[in-house]
Protein backbone atom coordinates (compact mmCIF):
# COMPACT_ATOMS: atom_id res chain seq x y z
CA UNK A 1 0.00 0.00 0.00
CA UNK A 2 1.19 3.55 -0.85
CA UNK A 3 2.48 5.55 2.63
CA UNK A 4 1.02 9.10 2.81
CA UNK A 5 3.86 11.31 0.88
CA UNK A 6 3.43 14.30 -0.80
CA UNK A 7 1.58 13.19 -4.57
CA UNK A 8 1.13 16.69 -5.86
CA UNK A 9 1.49 17.33 -9.69
CA UNK A 10 4.81 16.17 -10.91
CA UNK A 11 7.18 18.67 -11.71
CA UNK A 12 7.26 20.30 -15.80
CA UNK A 13 10.50 20.60 -17.31
CA UNK A 14 11.34 22.55 -20.31
CA UNK A 15 13.87 19.47 -21.50
CA UNK A 16 12.86 18.48 -24.87
CA UNK A 17 11.29 15.02 -25.21
CA UNK A 18 13.35 12.14 -25.12
CA UNK A 19 14.09 11.19 -28.75
CA UNK A 20 15.35 7.83 -29.21
CA UNK A 21 19.12 7.35 -29.51
CA UNK A 22 19.72 10.84 -30.04
CA UNK A 23 23.14 10.68 -31.84
CA UNK A 24 23.08 7.54 -32.78
CA UNK A 25 23.59 8.46 -35.67
CA UNK A 26 14.91 0.41 -50.99
CA UNK A 27 11.54 -3.08 -55.51
CA UNK A 28 8.70 -3.34 -57.31
CA UNK A 29 4.88 -3.97 -56.24
CA UNK A 30 4.12 -7.80 -55.78
CA UNK A 31 3.99 -10.33 -53.19
CA UNK A 32 0.78 -10.97 -50.91
CA UNK A 33 -1.39 -9.10 -48.76
CA UNK A 34 -2.91 -10.17 -45.51
CA UNK A 35 -6.30 -8.02 -44.21
CA UNK A 36 -6.48 -10.65 -41.28
CA UNK A 37 -3.73 -10.71 -38.19
CA UNK A 38 -6.25 -12.07 -35.75
CA UNK A 39 -4.36 -13.66 -33.29
CA UNK A 40 -4.98 -17.37 -34.84
CA UNK A 41 -2.43 -19.84 -34.98
CA UNK A 42 -2.53 -22.84 -37.20
CA UNK A 43 -2.34 -26.91 -36.27
CA UNK A 44 0.39 -27.27 -38.18
CA UNK A 45 3.66 -26.49 -36.49
CA UNK A 46 6.84 -25.19 -37.51
CA UNK A 47 7.78 -28.34 -38.82
CA UNK A 48 6.14 -28.04 -42.29
CA UNK A 49 8.20 -25.06 -43.04
CA UNK A 50 11.26 -27.55 -43.33
CA UNK A 51 13.70 -26.13 -41.03
CA UNK A 52 17.23 -27.36 -39.61
CA UNK A 53 16.52 -30.00 -36.63
CA UNK A 54 18.86 -27.64 -34.52
CA UNK A 55 16.18 -25.18 -35.28
CA UNK A 56 13.25 -27.55 -34.77
CA UNK A 57 14.78 -28.58 -31.31
CA UNK A 58 15.65 -24.91 -29.97
CA UNK A 59 11.71 -23.82 -30.96
CA UNK A 60 10.50 -27.00 -29.06
CA UNK A 61 12.80 -26.31 -25.88
CA UNK A 62 11.63 -22.26 -25.95
CA UNK A 63 7.79 -23.46 -25.94
CA UNK A 64 6.52 -22.99 -29.36
CA UNK A 65 4.27 -25.19 -30.35
CA UNK A 66 2.36 -23.23 -33.56
CA UNK A 67 3.12 -20.15 -36.06
CA UNK A 68 1.44 -17.13 -35.25
CA UNK A 69 -0.14 -15.84 -38.64
CA UNK A 70 2.30 -13.18 -39.18
CA UNK A 71 5.01 -16.29 -39.00
CA UNK A 72 3.00 -18.72 -41.29
CA UNK A 73 2.74 -15.61 -44.27
CA UNK A 74 6.42 -14.84 -43.98
CA UNK A 75 8.76 -17.52 -43.10
CA UNK A 76 8.10 -19.83 -46.12
CA UNK A 77 9.39 -17.26 -48.11
CA UNK A 78 11.75 -15.44 -45.83
CA UNK A 79 13.65 -18.65 -45.58
CA UNK A 80 14.17 -19.00 -49.59
CA UNK A 81 15.63 -15.97 -49.98
CA UNK A 82 12.69 -13.71 -50.93
CA UNK A 83 12.56 -10.09 -49.64
CA UNK A 84 10.37 -8.90 -47.02
CA UNK A 85 8.53 -5.97 -45.63
CA UNK A 86 6.43 -6.98 -43.25
CA UNK A 87 3.44 -5.06 -40.92
CA UNK A 88 1.69 -6.73 -38.03
CA UNK A 89 0.85 -5.77 -34.39
CA UNK A 90 2.76 -5.56 -31.62
CA UNK A 91 3.27 -9.23 -29.93
CA UNK A 92 2.81 -11.40 -33.41
CA UNK A 93 6.37 -12.94 -33.22
CA UNK A 94 7.96 -10.68 -36.33
CA UNK A 95 11.69 -11.06 -34.57
CA UNK A 96 11.57 -14.61 -34.78
CA UNK A 97 10.93 -14.28 -38.80
CA UNK A 98 13.94 -12.84 -39.53
CA UNK A 99 15.84 -14.74 -36.44
CA UNK A 100 14.82 -17.87 -37.93
CA UNK A 101 15.14 -17.64 -41.75
CA UNK A 102 18.68 -16.06 -40.62
CA UNK A 103 19.33 -18.92 -39.05
CA UNK A 104 18.10 -21.18 -41.70
CA UNK A 105 20.13 -19.83 -44.12
CA UNK A 106 23.65 -19.54 -43.20
CA UNK A 107 26.01 -22.41 -43.67
CA UNK A 108 29.45 -21.59 -41.55
CA UNK A 109 31.21 -23.73 -43.67
CA UNK A 110 30.51 -21.55 -46.51
CA UNK A 111 30.37 -18.53 -44.97
CA UNK A 112 33.79 -18.94 -43.19
CA UNK A 113 35.03 -16.05 -41.02
CA UNK A 114 32.64 -13.72 -42.67
CA UNK A 115 30.11 -10.88 -41.65
CA UNK A 116 26.83 -12.89 -43.18
CA UNK A 117 23.79 -11.33 -41.45
CA UNK A 118 23.51 -7.45 -40.49
CA UNK A 119 20.39 -6.91 -38.07
CA UNK A 120 19.88 -2.76 -37.38
CA UNK A 121 17.37 -1.07 -35.37
CA UNK A 122 17.03 2.19 -33.35
CA UNK A 123 17.62 1.52 -29.59
CA UNK A 124 20.33 -0.09 -27.95
CA UNK A 125 17.90 -2.25 -25.36
CA UNK A 126 16.09 -3.85 -28.94
CA UNK A 127 19.88 -4.37 -30.05
CA UNK A 128 20.20 -6.29 -26.85
CA UNK A 129 16.94 -8.00 -26.97
CA UNK A 130 17.57 -9.32 -30.73
CA UNK A 131 21.14 -11.07 -30.10
CA UNK A 132 19.42 -12.67 -27.06
CA UNK A 133 16.66 -13.78 -29.56
CA UNK A 134 19.82 -15.26 -32.16
CA UNK A 135 21.12 -16.85 -29.67
CA UNK A 136 18.02 -18.51 -27.97
CA UNK A 137 17.14 -19.75 -31.32
CA UNK A 138 20.78 -21.00 -32.58
CA UNK A 139 21.11 -22.54 -28.49
CA UNK A 140 21.72 -26.12 -30.95
CA UNK A 141 24.28 -24.38 -33.43
CA UNK A 142 26.90 -22.84 -31.45
CA UNK A 143 29.24 -22.78 -34.48
CA UNK A 144 26.71 -19.35 -35.26
CA UNK A 145 28.48 -16.76 -33.81
CA UNK A 146 26.60 -13.35 -33.19
CA UNK A 147 27.53 -10.18 -31.64
CA UNK A 148 25.89 -6.50 -30.76
CA UNK A 149 27.06 -3.34 -31.12
CA UNK A 150 25.86 -0.07 -29.63
CA UNK A 151 26.66 3.80 -28.58
CA UNK A 152 27.33 4.10 -24.71
CA UNK A 153 29.99 1.25 -25.20
CA UNK A 154 34.03 2.74 -25.95
CA UNK A 155 34.61 1.86 -29.59
CA UNK A 156 37.65 0.44 -28.57
CA UNK A 157 36.37 -2.36 -27.11
CA UNK A 158 34.36 -3.11 -29.91
CA UNK A 159 37.11 -2.82 -32.54
CA UNK A 160 39.17 -5.17 -30.12
CA UNK A 161 36.56 -7.76 -29.89
CA UNK A 162 36.51 -7.89 -34.03
CA UNK A 163 40.14 -8.13 -34.53
CA UNK A 164 39.49 -10.99 -32.00
CA UNK A 165 36.62 -12.71 -33.24
CA UNK A 166 34.56 -11.68 -36.47
CA UNK A 167 31.03 -12.53 -35.82
CA UNK A 168 28.62 -14.30 -38.23
CA UNK A 169 25.83 -12.31 -37.40
CA UNK A 170 25.90 -8.45 -35.99
CA UNK A 171 22.97 -6.64 -34.67
CA UNK A 172 23.56 -3.33 -33.39
CA UNK A 173 22.44 0.64 -33.61
CA UNK A 174 23.06 2.67 -37.55
CA UNK A 175 25.34 4.82 -35.52
CA UNK A 176 27.80 2.80 -33.93
CA UNK A 177 27.70 -0.03 -36.65
CA UNK A 178 28.73 2.93 -38.99
CA UNK A 179 31.55 4.09 -37.27
CA UNK A 180 32.77 0.42 -37.24
CA UNK A 181 32.41 0.21 -40.93
CA UNK A 182 34.15 3.50 -42.04
CA UNK A 183 37.07 2.64 -39.28
CA UNK A 184 37.63 -1.05 -41.53
CA UNK A 185 36.65 -2.96 -37.97
CA UNK A 186 33.87 -3.70 -39.59
CA UNK A 187 33.62 -5.41 -42.80
CA UNK A 188 30.48 -5.79 -44.51
CA UNK A 189 31.60 -7.07 -48.26
CA UNK A 190 30.00 -10.73 -47.37
CA UNK A 191 26.60 -10.03 -46.17
CA UNK A 192 23.95 -11.65 -47.59
CA UNK A 193 21.46 -10.87 -45.07
CA UNK A 194 19.91 -6.99 -44.14
CA UNK A 195 17.57 -6.60 -41.80
CA UNK A 196 15.93 -3.43 -40.30
CA UNK A 197 13.64 -4.12 -37.31
CA UNK A 198 11.03 -0.90 -36.50
CA UNK A 199 12.18 0.46 -39.61
CA UNK A 200 9.71 3.21 -39.89
CA UNK A 201 11.46 4.88 -36.60
CA UNK A 202 14.74 4.42 -38.75
CA UNK A 203 13.68 5.82 -42.25
CA UNK A 204 11.39 8.41 -40.87
CA UNK A 205 14.32 10.51 -39.43
CA UNK A 206 16.27 11.88 -41.98
CA UNK A 207 19.85 11.24 -39.87
CA UNK A 208 19.60 7.64 -39.26
CA UNK A 209 17.73 6.77 -42.72
CA UNK A 210 20.94 8.77 -44.50
CA UNK A 211 23.17 6.62 -42.04
CA UNK A 212 20.86 3.33 -42.69
CA UNK A 213 21.46 3.90 -46.54
CA UNK A 214 25.59 4.68 -45.87
CA UNK A 215 25.73 1.00 -44.23
CA UNK A 216 23.08 -0.33 -47.34
CA UNK A 217 25.64 0.63 -50.04
CA UNK A 218 28.64 -1.09 -47.86
CA UNK A 219 27.07 -4.20 -48.45
CA UNK A 220 26.96 -6.39 -51.74
CA UNK A 221 24.08 -5.49 -53.85
CA UNK A 222 22.86 -9.31 -53.91
CA UNK A 223 21.51 -9.68 -50.31
CA UNK A 224 18.18 -10.95 -48.91
CA UNK A 225 17.00 -7.28 -47.28
CA UNK A 226 13.73 -7.97 -44.64
CA UNK A 227 11.97 -4.93 -42.91
CA UNK A 228 9.29 -5.27 -39.44
CA UNK A 229 7.01 -2.86 -37.69
CA UNK A 230 4.04 -2.69 -36.44
CA UNK A 231 3.10 0.86 -38.60
CA UNK A 232 3.91 1.78 -41.85
CA UNK A 233 2.70 4.61 -43.31
CA UNK A 234 1.98 5.32 -46.75
CA UNK A 235 4.69 7.53 -47.57
CA UNK A 236 7.27 5.27 -45.59
CA UNK A 237 6.20 2.20 -47.76
CA UNK A 238 7.57 2.92 -51.23
CA UNK A 239 10.75 4.35 -49.46
CA UNK A 240 11.38 0.58 -47.88
CA UNK A 241 10.86 -0.84 -50.99
CA UNK A 242 13.82 1.25 -52.83
CA UNK A 243 15.85 -1.16 -50.90
CA UNK A 244 14.05 -4.16 -52.01
CA UNK A 245 13.65 -6.48 -55.15
CA UNK A 246 10.01 -7.65 -55.42
CA UNK A 247 9.47 -7.92 -52.18
CA UNK A 248 6.83 -10.40 -50.20
CA UNK A 249 4.33 -7.55 -48.79
CA UNK A 250 2.32 -8.30 -46.01
CA UNK A 251 0.16 -5.25 -44.67
CA UNK A 252 -2.58 -4.30 -42.32
CA UNK A 253 -4.19 -1.86 -44.58
CA UNK A 254 -7.33 -1.68 -42.32
CA UNK A 255 -6.42 0.42 -39.10
CA UNK A 256 -9.24 -2.05 -37.16
CA UNK A 257 -6.70 -4.98 -37.63
CA UNK A 258 -4.32 -3.48 -36.22
CA UNK A 259 -6.02 -3.70 -33.05
CA UNK A 260 -4.98 -5.78 -29.98
CA UNK A 261 -7.61 -7.86 -28.97
CA UNK A 262 -6.88 -9.62 -26.20
CA UNK A 263 -6.42 -5.71 -24.22
CA UNK A 264 -8.81 -4.06 -22.37
CA UNK A 265 -8.33 -0.46 -22.90
CA UNK A 266 -9.91 2.70 -20.84
CA UNK A 267 -9.09 6.28 -20.74
CA UNK A 268 -9.64 8.64 -17.69
CA UNK A 269 -10.11 12.72 -18.01
CA UNK A 270 -8.27 14.43 -15.12
CA UNK A 271 -6.21 17.34 -14.28
CA UNK A 272 -1.68 17.05 -14.24
CA UNK A 273 -2.28 17.59 -10.95
CA UNK A 274 -4.38 14.80 -10.41
CA UNK A 275 -2.15 12.42 -12.31
CA UNK A 276 -0.34 11.05 -9.05
CA UNK A 277 -2.75 10.17 -6.77
CA UNK A 278 -5.09 8.43 -9.14
CA UNK A 279 -1.77 5.84 -10.48
CA UNK A 280 -1.17 5.53 -6.73
CA UNK A 281 -4.92 4.52 -6.59
CA UNK A 282 -4.84 2.06 -9.66
CA UNK A 283 -1.39 0.77 -8.63
CA UNK A 284 -2.93 -0.70 -5.29
CA UNK A 285 -5.82 -1.54 -6.49
CA UNK A 286 -4.73 -3.13 -9.91
CA UNK A 287 -3.84 -7.29 -10.12
CA UNK A 288 -0.83 -6.89 -12.57
CA UNK A 289 2.21 -9.32 -13.11
CA UNK A 290 3.86 -6.29 -14.58
CA UNK A 291 3.31 -2.89 -15.53
CA UNK A 292 4.73 -0.21 -17.48
CA UNK A 293 4.20 3.51 -17.10
CA UNK A 294 5.18 5.30 -19.51
CA UNK A 295 6.17 9.69 -19.36
CA UNK A 296 7.05 11.70 -21.93
CA UNK A 297 10.25 12.98 -20.94
CA UNK A 298 13.60 12.06 -19.39
CA UNK A 299 13.17 14.40 -16.26
CA UNK A 300 9.56 13.28 -15.83
CA UNK A 301 10.38 9.13 -15.82
CA UNK A 302 13.17 10.29 -12.97
CA UNK A 303 11.04 12.26 -10.52
CA UNK A 304 8.11 9.62 -10.91
CA UNK A 305 10.17 6.70 -10.31
CA UNK A 306 11.82 8.88 -7.44
CA UNK A 307 8.15 9.39 -6.07
CA UNK A 308 6.90 5.91 -6.47
CA UNK A 309 9.57 4.78 -4.49
CA UNK A 310 8.75 6.94 -1.42
CA UNK A 311 5.14 5.80 -1.95
CA UNK A 312 6.54 2.41 -0.91
CA UNK A 313 6.56 0.63 -4.48
CA UNK A 314 9.30 -1.16 -5.80
CA UNK A 315 9.52 0.57 -9.63
CA UNK A 316 12.54 1.21 -11.47
CA UNK A 317 13.04 3.23 -14.17
CA UNK A 318 14.55 3.26 -18.17
CA UNK A 319 15.48 6.46 -20.27
CA UNK A 320 17.82 7.67 -22.56
CA UNK A 321 19.61 10.07 -19.08
CA UNK A 322 20.76 6.65 -17.68
CA UNK A 323 24.69 5.41 -18.90
CA UNK A 324 24.57 2.31 -21.28
CA UNK A 325 25.46 -0.43 -18.30
CA UNK A 326 22.88 1.19 -16.62
CA UNK A 327 19.88 1.07 -19.24
CA UNK A 328 21.07 -2.79 -19.84
CA UNK A 329 21.32 -4.06 -16.66
CA UNK A 330 17.77 -1.89 -16.23
CA UNK A 331 16.36 -4.00 -18.88
CA UNK A 332 17.66 -7.29 -17.66
CA UNK A 333 16.33 -6.80 -14.38
CA UNK A 334 12.87 -6.02 -15.67
CA UNK A 335 12.65 -8.71 -18.16
CA UNK A 336 13.50 -11.32 -15.29
CA UNK A 337 11.05 -10.15 -13.24
CA UNK A 338 13.37 -8.41 -10.61
CA UNK A 339 10.90 -5.59 -10.79
CA UNK A 340 7.31 -5.16 -11.27
CA UNK A 341 7.00 -1.85 -12.01
CA UNK A 342 8.70 0.57 -14.80
CA UNK A 343 8.46 3.73 -15.53
CA UNK A 344 9.34 4.51 -19.10
CA UNK A 345 9.98 6.82 -21.47
CA UNK A 346 9.04 6.00 -25.44
CA UNK A 347 12.77 4.36 -25.85
CA UNK A 348 10.91 1.28 -24.11
CA UNK A 349 7.50 1.93 -25.87
CA UNK A 350 8.91 -0.06 -29.78
CA UNK A 351 9.61 -3.92 -29.89
CA UNK A 352 10.69 -4.54 -26.30
CA UNK A 353 9.44 -8.04 -25.48
CA UNK A 354 8.59 -8.35 -21.23
CA UNK A 355 5.90 -11.38 -21.72
CA UNK A 356 4.68 -10.85 -18.19
CA UNK A 357 3.80 -7.22 -18.85
CA UNK A 358 -0.07 -7.16 -18.74
CA UNK A 359 -0.88 -3.59 -18.35
CA UNK A 360 0.19 -0.23 -19.31
CA UNK A 361 -0.48 2.97 -18.38
CA UNK A 362 -0.20 6.33 -20.07
CA UNK A 363 0.47 8.63 -17.60
CA UNK A 364 1.14 11.33 -20.50
CA UNK A 365 -0.25 10.76 -23.72
CA UNK A 366 1.53 9.76 -26.20
CA UNK A 367 1.91 12.46 -29.21
CA UNK A 368 0.40 10.41 -31.91
CA UNK A 369 -1.67 6.92 -32.56
CA UNK A 370 1.73 5.29 -33.72
CA UNK A 371 3.04 5.35 -30.38
CA UNK A 372 0.55 4.99 -28.69
CA UNK A 373 -0.07 1.41 -30.62
CA UNK A 374 3.42 0.52 -30.09
CA UNK A 375 3.44 1.67 -26.18
CA UNK A 376 -0.25 -0.80 -25.76
CA UNK A 377 1.84 -3.51 -27.69
CA UNK A 378 4.11 -3.99 -24.66
CA UNK A 379 0.76 -5.59 -23.29
CA UNK A 380 -0.90 -8.01 -24.22
CA UNK A 381 1.60 -10.12 -26.46
CA UNK A 382 0.52 -12.79 -28.91
CA UNK A 383 -2.92 -12.50 -28.26
CA UNK A 384 -2.65 -12.78 -24.36
CA UNK A 385 -4.67 -10.37 -22.24
CA UNK A 386 -4.18 -7.32 -21.37
CA UNK A 387 -5.19 -3.57 -19.81
CA UNK A 388 -4.12 -0.67 -21.09
CA UNK A 389 -5.10 2.82 -19.28
CA UNK A 390 -4.55 6.03 -20.28
CA UNK A 391 -4.59 9.67 -18.85
CA UNK A 392 -6.31 12.44 -20.32
CA UNK A 393 -5.45 15.68 -18.70
CA UNK A 394 -5.45 18.60 -22.11
CA UNK A 395 -7.30 18.94 -25.56
CA UNK A 396 -4.14 17.64 -27.15
CA UNK A 397 -4.71 14.42 -25.17
CA UNK A 398 -8.16 14.24 -26.24
CA UNK A 399 -6.97 14.30 -29.95
CA UNK A 400 -4.81 12.19 -29.74
CA UNK A 401 -7.20 9.44 -28.12
CA UNK A 402 -9.85 10.17 -30.85
CA UNK A 403 -7.25 9.84 -33.28
CA UNK A 404 -6.44 6.43 -31.94
CA UNK A 405 -10.19 5.14 -31.91
CA UNK A 406 -11.13 6.26 -35.20
CA UNK A 407 -7.95 4.94 -36.78
CA UNK A 408 -7.91 1.54 -34.87
CA UNK A 409 -11.89 1.14 -34.92
CA UNK A 410 -12.17 0.85 -31.43
CA UNK A 411 -14.11 2.49 -28.59
CA UNK A 412 -12.21 3.36 -25.68
CA UNK A 413 -14.55 4.00 -22.92
CA UNK A 414 -13.82 5.84 -19.23
CA UNK A 415 -12.29 3.75 -16.54
CA UNK A 416 -14.79 2.28 -14.51
CA UNK A 417 -14.77 2.25 -10.87
CA UNK A 418 -13.60 -1.75 -10.82
CA UNK A 419 -12.28 -3.64 -13.36
CA UNK A 420 -12.79 -7.28 -13.52
CA UNK A 421 -8.86 -8.81 -13.11
CA UNK A 422 -10.20 -11.54 -15.37
CA UNK A 423 -10.67 -9.30 -18.52
CA UNK A 424 -6.53 -8.78 -18.05
CA UNK A 425 -5.14 -11.22 -16.47
CA UNK A 426 -4.76 -15.01 -17.87
CA UNK A 427 -5.94 -17.29 -15.51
Amino acid sequence: MASEVDIAELTEYDSEEEKAETGEKKKTEGGKKTDDTYVAVHSSGFREFLLKPELLRAISSCGFEHPSEVQHECIPQAILGTDVICQAKSGMGKTAVFVLAVLQQIDVQTVGNNVSCLVLCHTRELAYQICHEFDRFKKFLPQIKTAVFYGGVPVTTHIELLQKETPHIVIGTPGRIMQLAEEKALKLNNVKYFVLDECDKMLESLDMRRDVQKIFRMTPHDKQVMMFSATLSDTIRPICKKFMHNPLEIYINDGSKLTLHGLKQYYTPLQENEKNRKLVDLLDALEFNQVVIFVRSVNRAAELNKLLADCNFPSIAIHGGLSQVDRISTYKLFKDFGSRIMVATDIFGRGIDIERVNVVINYDMPENSDTYLHRVGRAGRFGTKGLAISFVSSADDGKVLNDVQARFAVNIPTLPDEIDASTYMNS
